[in-house]
């Protein structure tokens, strides 16, 4: 064990704030929410169209399921010329190359998850060729998750590794990091481990997997956004965020919207540095944006 780089890494912990009181956080949270509604506007509903990584990570997932999908993101435009697609398609390794081959729209990503995903709970060496393989197939960014039982365990060191691993292999596809935020139950946690994430390599930190329940809460969403604006103001670098697991409605949605509006302002309101994760959320927002628009039209269409 490297006792000399230990030390160093606690000491850059050290100059974080950390320690966090959870009810403080929730008594915080709640009164960003208190006003969230007044961003309920079609263009405000429109941008966050336009920030949905869709995803589908089913087990029953193949490649005429998933070019299905593929094609409804090429003929979204057509169908909805006035609400702008969304920021990236997210799916499972082996589908990376179903997703490269049939999407041909512009300026749509293509995320894959790996890593070891959900779980990570597979050797480093795996997760190092399952990302590499997931770049060379086609992804441009790539969502893991932290080794959160040996987090728990105290294990820094290992986080903190793995991650800086990763983030090499990735290359020039953006790693976006996991931290499962239902896992690590406190907000010290989430901080401690949004910290160590960032200070790895991290270009976005992420709720949740969506595996687990709870998944994203607005209370671990503060504490991350938190420590993205702590981070920035020490590195000068914008991390993104992106709360993912269990946001469908349109209000939820809008309560992350807010969170990141009220405490990282608005340069992070681009896709560029703020993703939301669903598979459900595009035909709930396609559904308001024709209601406040005064249309009668079924937004069901992903």
């Amino acid at each position: 064990m490297d006792t000399e780089f230990i030390n160093k890494l606690n000491a850059c912990l050290e100059q974080y704030h950390t320690q966090l009181d959870d009810k403080e956080i929730q008594a915080q949270t709640a009164k960003i929410l208190e006003g969230y509604e007044q961003y309920k506007t079609v263009e405000n509903l429109k941008f966050l169209c336009s920030c949905i990584d869709l995803t589908s990570l089913n087990t029953t997932d193949n490649t005429a399921n998933i070019k299905e999908f593929v094609n409804k993101v090429n003929e979204f435009t057509a169908n909805f010329p006035e609400i702008p697609n969304v920021a990236a398609i997210c799916v499972y390794p082996p589908l990376v190359s179903t997703v490269k081959e049939n999407l041909w729209v512009p300026n749509v990503d293509i995320a894959s998850v790996s890593a070891g995903f959900p779980s990570s709970q597979t050797f480093i060496e795996v997760k190092i060729a399952e990302t590499s393989l997931a770049v060379y197939a086609g992804a441009n960014e790539i969502d893991v998750v932290i080794p959160v039982g040996e987090f728990l365990n105290g294990n820094h060191l290992q986080l903190f590794d793995e991650i800086s691993e990763i983030k090499a292999a990735c290359g020039e596809a953006k790693l976006k990091v996991i931290l499962e935020t239902g896992a690590l139950i406190t907000a010290t946690n989430i901080k401690t481990a949004a910290i160590l994430a960032m200070e790895a390599g991290a270009d976005f930190i992420k709720t949740s997997t969506g595996k687990m329940a709870p998944a994203a809460t607005t209370e671990a969403a503060l504490v991350m956004v938190q420590a993205i604006k702590e981070f920035h103001k020490k590195s000068k670098r914008m991390v993104g965020f992106k709360p993912a697991g269990g946001i469908s409605t349109t209000d939820d949605a809008l309560q992350y919207y807010a969170l990141v509006k009220t405490v990282l302002g608005d340069a992070w309101l681009s896709p560029e540095y703020f993703r939301i994760g669903a598979s459900r959320l595009a035909n709930h927002l396609i559904s308001d944006i024709h209601t406040l628009e005064g249309l009668d039209e079924d937004g069901s269409y992903f």
